[in-house]
């Protein structure tokens, strides 16, 4: 029997997942092997990521969020949601193009409330050569993107 023990970090806050995170024990499970017919055992554990002092000091030891209404797609110039918000919604983003920011402007922090995927990239033609990340849209907010976003793509479900 083999045991495999998997530490999961996110670079995504979900405001859903948060709480249990917090609560979640260690998860046991046990399946065949589909060759050797030996059984395998793994423990999963969530854990939180790292909150740096100055993110957790300003809230009284927790991240503020930034304000983002429902159906939308918020982004900020600074990290920790600092800086004029600029918000997206679907009436306004034509699905599965890429969308620059206005130029001039790059955005370091992201909620995600469209209730659909959203990618994210360097390069302001959502080239694929640069990075770029897609986030969940039940609900993520992102504290401090790990590059500048110059562009984005809302998916389809």
């Amino acid at each position: 029997m083999r045991s495999t023990t998997l530490l999961l970090t996110a670079a995504a806050v979900t405001l859903t997942a948060t709480a249990a995170v917090a609560a979640a024990p260690a998860t046991t499970a046990q399946s065949p092997a589909a060759t050797t017919g030996a059984a395998t055992t793994s423990t999963v554990r969530a854990v939180p990521p790292e909150k740096p002092a100055s993110r957790t000091a300003a809230a009284g030891g927790r991240l503020r969020l930034g304000a983002c209404a429902p159906g939308q797609l918020c982004l900020w110039p600074k990290e920790d949601f600092r800086g004029t918000r600029q918000a997206h919604e679907l009436s306004t983003v034509d699905v599965e193009s890429c969308v620059p920011v206005p130029a001039g402007t790059t955005a370091a922090s992201l909620a995600n409330r469209t209730g659909r995927p959203v990618t994210t990239y360097q390069s302001a033609e959502c080239a694929e050569t640069g990075e770029f990340e897609t986030y969940p849209g039940g609900g993520t907010w992102v504290p401090q993107s790990p590059y500048q976003v110059r562009a984005f793509k809302v998916w389809e479900s």
